[in-house]
């Protein structure tokens, strides 16, 4: 028997993502960031979910854009600090010793030191209570060729992101590859 949790946001588990922007004085930003997620597939786009309170929310409004950085478990550390500390005090970039790389396609900038970057500019902002969602339509991604596939793809097994646990406030790595996707459920028709 399943036993009623109520409405809450256990949806489990959600990708750690690192938000880049730039503030109104150019300085470049990062937040981690969970409540993220495709959101569109033509146009593709991504979408991001902040709190009027955080710096990135102003930054995303004044410069129409932001990148999502992909951080692997290398950067499990850094990406955590850069989730407990505020951009409106704090280098961030700087702190953890990150580089700052500016888009040559969106208004904000990247990490250098992570595997795999989404570049977006916001074509959509909607209020939803105390969250405002950003929709960012891709204009392009960027890949380490160091985790590219044979089809020149990104490989999860060699980016080695990680994800957050919500409900226990935990980081947990990508697991073993299970079966191939659209054809292992086949057998079942």
């Amino acid at each position: 028997m399943k036993k009623s949790l109520g409405a809450r946001t256990l949806t489990s588990p959600t990708p750690v993502w690192l938000i880049g922007t730039y503030d109104k004085e150019g300085k470049p930003n990062l937040m981690t960031a969970a409540w993220v997620g495709i959101c569109c597939s033509q146009p593709p786009c991504v979408c991001v979910s902040l709190r009027k309170a955080t710096y990135t929310y102003g930054n995303i409004v004044e410069r129409k854009a932001f990148t999502v950085n992909i951080p692997g478990e290398a950067n499990v550390e850094k990406s955590d600090y850069i989730g407990t500390a505020t951009g409106k005090s704090i280098d961030k970039f700087s702190k953890s010793k990150l580089t700052a790389v500016r888009s040559s396609v969106v208004n904000a900038p990247y990490v250098q030191e992570f595997p795999l970057i989404v570049e977006c500019r916001v074509i959509q902002t909607i209020e939803i209570g105390l969250h405002t969602e950003f929709v960012g339509e891709i204009m392009d991604v960027k890949a380490d060729s160091s985790v590219l596939n044979d089809r020149g793809l990104p490989d999860v097994a060699k980016i080695k992101p990680f994800l957050f646990d919500p409900a226990n406030g935990a980081y947990y790595s990508v697991g073993a590859y299970l079966r191939q996707a659209f054809s292992t459920g086949k057998s079942t028709r």
